[in-house]
């Protein structure tokens, strides 16, 4: 396929429907899963700026398909240390070599998922202190490597949440760490103008994607929603320090 001689990747294109799906029922966004698949495709710096506009859609999508509740105090005690910290983890993504920090972030999930599933009663505290914690490193990560949203997936997680009330909330932090980092990666320069062709058909996949992950979770149990989560956390990990070795 082929628009103005741009080749466009339908294998890229399929695979990242099937992260936001993936991103959707997980609860913490498409980018833990869109950004390993693209930095196969594309330079580690046009995946973070595809990721900043992808998920502008994506997340916007979440926020009215799973608009029937916000918990104001993880908005505020997650959502402003996610923002704050996505700048910052922005403007020195230039100077840091991102190799090591990609496998700190595999080896990071891998563990700590694998402890809440093999550990299933333990549960980190669900208080102010933990909320700012996990906001930070979701944040500064994101900013980094393009995905923080396991993070904050599982300092949630502690407040266990009703799914809609999950999802809408993290679709809303998510929003606001893409709309911020958009800015930072464009002065960056990591906004390329010949990656602009993938815009038109991210935008389609973010409604698309997040509707079916909607309509899987219907069919999903309350009770089963946080292993599932958990397993999605560990597949990002694997896939993650699997892309070192291949």
């Amino acid at each position: 396929m082929k628009i103005r001689n741009v080749k466009v990747n339908i294998v890229f294109l399929l695979l990242t429907l099937l992260a936001e799906i993936l991103g959707t029922v997980g609860g913490f966004g498409s980018s833990v899963f869109f950004v390993p698949i693209g930095n196969f495709y594309f330079d580690f710096y046009s995946v973070l700026g595809l990721t900043a506009i992808f998920h502008l859609f994506s997340n916007l999508s979440k926020i009215v398909l799973f608009k029937k509740g916000l918990n104001k105090f993880l908005l505020l005690y997650i959502g402003l240390p996610s923002v704050l910290f996505v700048i910052i983890g922005g403007l020195i993504s230039k100077h840091i070599i991102p190799l090591y920090l990609e496998i700190f972030l595999g080896v990071f999930l891998v563990l700590l998922s694998l402890l809440f599933l093999y550990k299933k009663e333990w549960v980190i505290a669900a208080s102010k202190k933990n909320s700012i914690m996990g906001g930070a490193l979701s944040g500064l990560s994101a900013g980094l490597l393009g995905t923080g949203g396991a993070i904050r997936g599982l300092t949630m997680a502690a407040f266990n949440l009703e799914k809609s009330v999950f999802i809408a909330t993290s679709a809303f932090i998510d929003f606001m760490i893409d709309f911020s980092r958009t800015f930072v990666y464009y002065n960056n320069g990591y906004i390329h103008k010949h990656d602009l062709i993938y815009v038109p058909f991210l935008l389609v996949i973010g409604v698309l994607g997040t509707y079916i992950g909607k309509r899987l979770l219907n069919h999903i149990p309350q009770a089963n929603f946080k292993t599932i989560s958990l397993v999605l956390i560990l597949i990002i990990g694997l896939v993650t320090l699997a892309k070192q070795v291949v």
